[in-house]
């Protein structure tokens, strides 16, 4: 089933020059990136895209962090996408992922996991609408 997926290489990937290694391991895997751009996200939609996690103690870090750099916003298409984007990912916590996932090579602790994939179909639509416009995403 053909869908599509929001990614994010945070500014932790960005920092360390490892964006065009995401892209690469998303086209290797036969994703096709409709949407990218790079942007320095605001406080507002930085709080707009973590909502979910407002009332955790971790919420005023986590948008500090992702206000604290560049990030490169993707919309990902393809079979599975939401799934195989997930795998390729690799667990949340570094430590418990994998090598081979981007994070599990990469990433150097929970905080700072290099990069962000939508985990479900509601996820990825409200993600894609926080940071596209339709106008933005290319069919091909």
């Amino acid at each position: 089933m053909t869908e599509r997926t929001f990614v994010m290489v945070k500014p932790d990937g960005v920092r360390r020059g490892l964006v065009g290694e995401v892209i690469k391991r998303i086209e290797q895997k036969g994703l096709k990136i409709v949407a990218m751009k790079m942007v320095r996200l605001s406080e507002e939609t930085a709080k707009e895209h973590y909502a979910e996690h407002v009332n955790k103690p971790f919420f005023p870090s986590l948008v500090e962090f992702i206000t604290s750099g560049p990030v490169v916003s993707m919309v990902v298409e393809g079979n599975s996408a939401i799934e195989v984007m997930r795998r390729l990912c690799g667990a949340t916590n570094p430590i418990e992922s994998p090598p081979g996932t981007i994070r599990g090579d990469f990433g150097l602790d929970i905080g700072e996991n290099i990069v962000h994939a939508s985990d479900s179909p509601h996820s990825a639509e409200k993600e894609i609408s926080i940071h596209f416009s339709n106008e933005e995403i290319i069919d091909y």
